[in-house]
This record gives C-alpha cells, structure tokens and sequence, in this order.
C-alpha cells in the first residue's frame, strides 16, 4: 500500500471519529511541515506554534476533505498558507532556505561526489557555491521561492506544487524555470559556465 492509499484510510478513520487515526497523520507529517514553514519563518519557537496552528486547521477542515489530493498536499496548502497569514500579521517577509543540512543534502544523492576531493580549495569552493545558491534563494520573489523549495528541497510533483500554491501547472513549470535561470545566473561567474548553461 502506497503512502496516498495510507493516509486515505487514515482521513477516513479521522472522518468517522478515530482521533488516533489523526494523531498518527501528525506524526508522520510534523517533521516535514515544520521544515518547509522554517524555510518560511526561521524563528523555531513561531514555527512549531505555526505547525500546531496548521494541523489543528487540518483537523476542522478534515470533515471536508475529498481525497481529490494526496493528504499530504493538502496539508503543505494550509501550512504554507498558515505561515503566509503569520508573516504578514507580523509584518515580516518570507526568509530564504537555510543551507541543506546533511539529510536534505544526502537524499539529492550528490554528497558523495564531494567527498572524493575534499582539499581547502574543494571545501571553500563548495562554501562559495552554497552561499551563492542561499543568496540567490533569497534575492528570488516569494513565489518562486516556494515554487522551487518545494520542487528541489520537498520533492513535490508538478501538480502537487500547483495544488499547493493554488495555481495552474504552466505557472508552476514557469516560476521553476524562472527560479532556476536566477540561480543560474549567480553561479555562472563562480563556475566560470558558459552563458546558455543552466543548472
């Protein structure tokens, strides 16, 4: 049984009256929805509230919930949309991605490659390279931050980002392509790339 097939008999547990069934939902999705809204937020202590907020929205909207997405697209909808109300509430913008930490970085399945040469030079250039890619990040506008967040660090689908931005697929497959030529263009010069190279 697939992950989408568990979390539909896990709603429809929820949708009868099961709390436990919800309770496992949260402890499968905490995690991963506390990482993409501090990739938003930054302040650890407002992050876990912002999360708690979600899945209690989450959990009063459940009764409503069609299985038209996966659970878990549904869920990153409200918690994306939960971190924008707390940023504007605050008054703050959205914070660029914090570098990748080690597990992040290991499921993009490149680590190896840089530990076959890990001379200064390798390692300062590997800094250079990470710094230029969080100040890229950050420089991008909101929507294609979370556009290409969720496509490169969350793994999401096409269809799964255009169901959580509230958007159609071609504006997705846009703000993507657009996010990755502005990091792009911050990487040629460190990597002496052609102009037309694209990562």
């Amino acid at each position: 049984m697939g992950d989408r097939d568990a979390d539909r008999l896990l709603v429809e547990r929820v949708q009868a009256g099961d709390k436990q069934a919800f309770g496992l939902l949260v402890t499968k999705y905490q995690r991963k929805l506390a990482r993409l809204i501090g990739r938003m937020v930054r302040d650890p202590a407002e992050v876990e509230d912002i999360v708690q907020d979600s899945f209690i929205r989450a959990y009063r909207a459940l009764p409503g919930f069609r299985n038209d997405s996966a659970f878990y697209t549904w869920l990153y909808r409200i918690g994306v949309n939960t971190a924008k109300n707390w940023l504007v509430t605050h008054g703050r913008k959205v914070s660029a991605t914090d570098r990748m930490d080690g597990e992040e970085a290991d499921s993009g399945g490149q680590v190896e490659l840089l530990h076959d040469s890990d001379t200064p030079e390798h390692l300062l250039m590997t800094r250079q390279i990470g710094d230029t890619v969080n100040a890229a990040m950050e420089a991008l506008p909101e929507d294609l931050r979370t556009a290409i967040m969720l496509r490169e660090i969350d793994g999401l689908s096409y269809e799964e980002i255009a169901q959580v931005m509230e958007c159609p697929i071609g504006t997705v497959r846009s703000r993507i392509f657009r996010a990755r030529d502005a990091i792009s263009a911050k990487l040629r010069p460190l990597l002496d790339a052609a102009p037309d190279k694209r990562w």
